[in-house]
């Protein structure tokens, strides 16, 4: 794009989301088919997609016509209400395919989780149903020159005006509603739902990051954006009490994580399996006869099977508090059960992207076969946050009993 109003019109004019009927799956084993499924048609092409930066489009209209969207909405809003534990396989499954579009509807499960424990009644009951009926749910939450990723320039008035300049808006160019967080007049946080096609509103297609290429986590733009006041949620109030939102989060972004490490040692094994040679010196016939290769094999997916065995124990975890009143421990152990899941998942994604290159052989790196595209997508998919807190907050509550921190990234 030659420049920022290119990129406007292209974004505006000559992309938009359908609004196509989406099904309502009805537990936790159709959900985890419909996973299935969309990951087998978006495999074909992934790619593909990434070499060329193509927007998954198709994709992502299979992903909300099959119910995936809604799974996590409560029964007595018409959900499905599938476990934590079925949800973060549900990402694990598409991302393993295509990590893209697993970040795509990410946020729009934060969002989900926001709306619950922060909305009004009427307001869970008129965002749940859209959802259910297949609108999408965009990110409009971080911005750039900020001190830290929680400050805010983005203001909406009293009478609903909202202004501001967002980046790293993951979901939005797919999306019907671009949920903008925001802060009133009393400097308070909001969220301001707002309808795909209302004035002022302008969603950038400028995401260049060198990972995570098709997700479009570019510009949001808002020049007077006029807001209805049902649409407001106050969502500074879900920190007055214990809440689990951070765990949520970090749950899918584990499981994407996870997922990029499934597809990177799927195609480890088949490139040594079927293009690799065998080193001389290992006087075997096949690559896959090779004694070192075998190792690493199966430290890799010993690995893994680590990883994903804390991120079940931790989607576990958030099941067992989310069914209780929550408290200030509670929620704590949820978040902690979720930090350790992380940890692995970011290690063995990391580990396995790269490690593919070393046991396939040089031939692994010609641009035709495209395999750096996991190192690239597990680089920039784990800098969401930085692991190395998680370490922190692990050891200080098991060593000092200190309760993590609670906002949206532990």
């Amino acid at each position: 794009m030659s420049s920022l109003a290119d990129a406007i019109v292209q974004s505006d004019l000559d992309i938009a989301p359908l609004l196509l009927p989406a099904q309502i799956l009805r537990n936790d084993a159709q959900a985890i088919k419909a996973a299935q499924e969309l990951a087998q048609v978006a495999r074909l092409q992934a790619a593909k997609r990434d070499r060329q930066r193509k927007l998954p489009w198709s994709e992502i209209e299979q992903f909300t016509r099959s119910g995936l969207g809604s799974i996590s909405i409560p029964r007595v809003y018409g959900g499905p209400q599938v476990s934590f534990v079925t949800l973060a396989e549900v990402f694990a499954i598409i991302s393993a395919a295509d990590p893209a579009l697993g970040q795509i509807p990410q946020n729009q499960f934060g969002i989900l989780n926001l709306i619950l424990g922060s909305a009004t009644d009427a307001q869970k009951r008129l965002l749940f149903k859209s959802v259910i009926d297949g609108w999408r749910i965009g990110n409009a939450g971080p911005e750039r020159g900020s001190k830290n990723t929680l400050e805010l320039k983005a203001r909406i008035t009293a009478d609903g005006v909202l202004n501001g300049q967002k980046f790293y808006s993951t979901g939005a160019l797919f999306a019907h509603w671009v949920a903008v967080k925001a802060l009133n007049d009393d400097g308070k946080q909001v969220l301001a739902f707002i309808r795909r096609g209302t004035p002022g509103l302008r969603i950038v297609d400028d995401w260049s990051g060198f990972g995570q290429r098709t997700t479009a986590s570019g510009t949001i733009l808002l020049n007077n954006v006029q807001v209805e006041p049902e649409l407001v949620v106050d969502n500074w109030k879900i920190n007055d009490t214990p809440n689990i939102q951070g765990a949520v989060s970090q749950l899918i972004q584990a499981a994407i994580d996870a997922g990029i490490a499934r597809g990177a040692i799927d195609d480890a094994i088949d490139f040594v399996k079927t293009r690799a040679r065998p080193w001389i010196d290992a006087n075997v016939e096949r690559a896959s006869d090779d004694l070192y290769v075998i190792a690493d094999i199966g430290k890799l997916k010993i690995e893994l099977h680590a990883a994903e065995a804390l991120l079940r124990k931790a989607g576990q975890v958030l099941d067992l508090v989310s069914a209780a009143p929550l408290t200030a421990e509670s929620a704590a152990r949820a978040s902690i059960a979720v930090a350790e899941a992380k940890v692995l998942t970011t290690e063995i994604s990391l580990l396995a992207s790269e490690k593919l290159f070393e046991l396939a052989g040089s031939r692994a790196t010609l641009a035709e076969f495209n395999l750096d595209r996991h190192w690239r997508n597990a680089r920039v998919h784990t800098l969401h946050d930085p692991v190395r807190w998680k370490y922190h907050a692990v050891g200080a509550y098991r060593l000092n009993g200190t309760l993590p921190a609670r906002h949206s990234w532990i």
